[in-house]
């Protein structure tokens, strides 16, 4: 396994091969994504996190999946126009990936070794913070709101 998230790489809805290692040094913030999930709206406080700590170096990182309830039925690009029309996001999406089983992307297979059995998604909108170390730091379930007290004080910690 590897050992850091900057060992990973994904493709973004363009196509296009997106190397962790190209941020390097910057914390992370990796979420899997869905269009179509009731925690769909946590998009907009994402949008937030990354429009108000990007200039701090955070990279926010929208990996779509279509596991859980097939939530995420849509091309890459319905999911980009869907993401900027009604959440306005531009922080960096990738291309569809699966985050649990078998058939999951490295990263996810990863992270939920660094970060134990829980910390492996059971649902859409799974939020893990990754330091500048390129270490896992913490990680939030489906049902912790990036905009809830215990979401930002661990961010803030994140980006010392």
């Amino acid at each position: 396994m590897s050992k850091s998230a900057y060992d990973f790489e994904f493709t973004t809805l363009k196509g296009v091969t997106q190397p962790l290692s190209e941020f390097a040094g910057r914390p992370l913030l990796v979420v899997n994504t869905a269009s179509k999930c009731g925690f769909t709206p946590q998009y907009k406080g994402l949008q937030k996190i990354w429009s108000e700590h990007r200039d701090r170096g955070l990279m926010v990182i929208g990996v779509p999946c279509n596991q859980f309830g097939h939530q995420e039925p849509g091309s890459t690009a319905e999911i980009g126009a869907f993401c900027e029309m009604n959440y306005g996001v531009d922080f960096p999406l990738m291309a569809k990936v699966d985050v649990k089983g078998e058939t999951a992307h490295p990263m996810f297979k990863w992270l939920a070794q660094e970060g134990g059995y829980f910390s492996r998604p059971r649902w859409n909108f799974y939020k893990y913070l990754i330091g500048r170390n390129g270490k896992l730091q913490t990680w939030f379930s489906s049902l912790t709101s990036p905009a809830s007290p215990k979401f930002d004080a661990a961010l803030k910690i994140l980006l010392r």
